[in-house]
């Protein structure tokens, strides 16, 4: 059988990779032979209850003590890319419960954001910088930093990246229709980024979503692991998600732009803003989902710790760029990769629309450092247990983004907390046991 994908040459498949992504991000998924692939899918909802622990959680919607019913994920085999495995085609499916779009999918609250803008006469665009790191076995078959001694920041070829890694994903990328605009080293070690094209939310988002995965499989070949967790390491700096966002009007023009206004921006572009920054504490427990977030989430990380903004400025939450024209956007800093991009997304595009319904003012732009000191004392919550209860406490976005999937996501890393709360770790020991 030949299935064409959207801007693809017709391919051959054997078998189709019918992936959604979960609470957490994962892309779970099965394989189904071609001739079976009829575009329905069942899987069972209770997949959205297991936590990083492989323990089941009796969070809201995943049914877990109520009989871990199906859901069905719904596809179009036509619309299939062809993937880095071979005679394997991939498809990133919507969810179902009944005939009904899930209410706990990320990719559905991605969806909803979109229409709920769309609806007042915007069209959203977004693009992405994923930075992640590159680990290595070591001799105690422990994962550490991968050892690049040549690599500086905006490294390319191989004294940044030695054995093609970076190389591989790029090709690979470009095979599977994957649009990367830029790859470079990062500011630390063994650190890389991947600027993805900026295109329709579901788009650029889908194409965030595989590449990660890309990137960690390939990775995997070549003995290696890609990590995009928010700060997996003490001596280094953490990796964010940076979202840059503009809307558009039907024909295409960009709103954010205005080129006879002071500094080039619309007023929808202040309004948007101040949306992000008047939902920042809710914003964070999405952005930054966790323990280890807030070892990223804290002044001088150039992380968005800060409810701040500026011109060009990088160590404030909400970023205006230099580019003016269809360039014209803002950029959210906040989320680290952890981050389930089609949920961060999603909570970034309703504080923006919040903003811009209820006609907010932005605080001053930042003008100092914004790294130890900024112009402002509003900041994250200082634990992943604080951001959750400012995501409850902040009702216009659970609003916006639904009662159902904020009370699923919140009772899973609710447990997730409980389980870090109750565990001893070695800092506790290289700290106390010799004294106590």
């Amino acid at each position: 059988m030949t299935i064409r994908g959207a801007a693809m040459n017709a391919v051959d498949f054997e078998r189709l990779r019918v992936l959604y992504p979960d609470t957490f991000g994962f892309a779970r998924g099965k394989y189904v032979p071609i001739e079976a692939a009829d575009g329905n899918l069942n899987y069972s909802v209770t997949a959205f209850g297991i936590g990083y622990d492989r323990g089941l959680i009796p969070a809201p919607g995943a049914a877990v003590l109520e009989g871990m019913a199906d859901m069905t994920a719904v596809y179009d085999p036509a619309t299939a890319r062809p993937s880095w495995q071979e005679k394997t085609g991939i498809v990133i499916a919507d969810l179902q419960a009944g005939d009904q779009p899930l209410a706990i999918s990320p990719r559905v609250a991605l969806q909803e954001s979109i229409k709920s803008l769309v609806d007042i006469g915007y069209m959203p665009k977004i693009g992405v910088e994923v930075e992640g790191y590159v680990l290595e076995r070591n001799s105690t078959n422990q994962w550490v930093p991968w050892n690049t001694p040549t690599s500086y920041c905006y490294g390319t070829g191989v004294l940044a990246d030695p054995v093609g890694l970076v190389d591989d994903i790029m090709t690979t990328a470009a095979k599977v229709g994957i649009p990367i605009e830029t790859v470079s080293s990062e500011y630390e070690s063994a650190q890389f980024e991947f600027t993805i094209h900026y295109d329709d939310p579901i788009v650029a988002i889908d194409n965030t979503f595989l590449l990660k995965l890309l990137a960690r499989e390939r990775a995997i070949e070549h003995g290696l692991m890609m990590t995009f967790l928010g700060r997996p390491f003490n001596d280094r700096g953490g990796s964010g998600i940076h979202l840059n966002i503009s809307l558009t009007d039907s024909n295409g023009v960009n709103l954010f732009d205005k080129p006879d206004e002071k500094m080039g921006i619309s007023q929808l572009t202040y309004q948007a803003i101040a949306g992000a920054l008047a939902h920042h504490e809710g914003l964070t427990a999405i952005c930054a989902p966790t323990v280890n977030s807030y070892k990223r989430l804290f002044p001088g990380q150039l992380s968005g710790y800060w409810a701040n903004w500026g011109h060009d400025h990088r160590s404030v939450a909400v970023r205006v760029p230099g580019d003016r024209g269809t360039g014209t956007r803002i950029e959210s800093r906040l989320a680290d990769g952890s981050a389930n991009p089609y949920l961060a997304a999603a909570a970034l595009l309703q504080a923006c629309r919040l903003g811009i319904e209820g006609e907010m003012v932005p605080p001053p732009p930042e003008e100092g450092d914004g790294l130890e000191v900024a112009n402002t004392e509003r900041c994250c919550p200082e634990n992943l247990s604080m951001a959750l209860d400012a995501l409850e406490a902040d009702l216009d976005l659970v609003a916006s983004l639904g009662s159902p999937i904020v009370r699923h996501f919140v009772a899973m890393k609710r447990a997730e907390w409980a389980r870090f709360s109750r565990t001893v770790t070695d800092w506790e020991l290289n700290e106390y046991l010799s004294y106590h």
